[in-house]
């Protein structure tokens, strides 16, 4: 799945959350927008434009190349999409659960705030 402005908001974060998976870094940079932010829900903000985005998951995809997130549930309200998901580092490894919250503009996200 490619990002578009013909996507519903479902399916773009199911299309990032599938190029996460897959660390296929360049696919999930396509579905952000050029000046999207990552932050921590009610607080600091992680990560603000698409170059820093790309460079905060370029090496998470190195750090943890067996790292994945399974959907627990996802809920669509109004125009956000909010996911639930236990995301594993490694077989064996560190595990956490994980919600995320995505804001879009323009058929991109434009935000994400994480409930960890």
């Amino acid at each position: 799945m490619t990002a578009s402005a013909t996507l519903s908001n479902a399916d773009i974060v199911q299309g990032q959350l599938e190029a996460y998976n897959a660390q296929d870094l360049d696919a999930f940079c396509a579905f952000y927008a050029d000046d999207a932010q990552l932050g921590a829900y009610g607080g600091e903000t992680l990560a603000v434009g698409l170059a820093a985005i790309r460079a905060r998951h370029e090496k998470l995809f190195a750090d943890f190349p067996q790292n994945h997130a399974r959907l627990v549930h996802r809920a669509v309200v109004g125009g956000h999409v909010v996911d639930h998901e236990d995301v594993s580092r490694a077989p064996g490894g560190e595990a956490f659960q994980v919600c995320a919250i995505y804001s879009f503009a323009g058929g991109k996200i434009a935000r994400v705030d994480f409930v960890k």
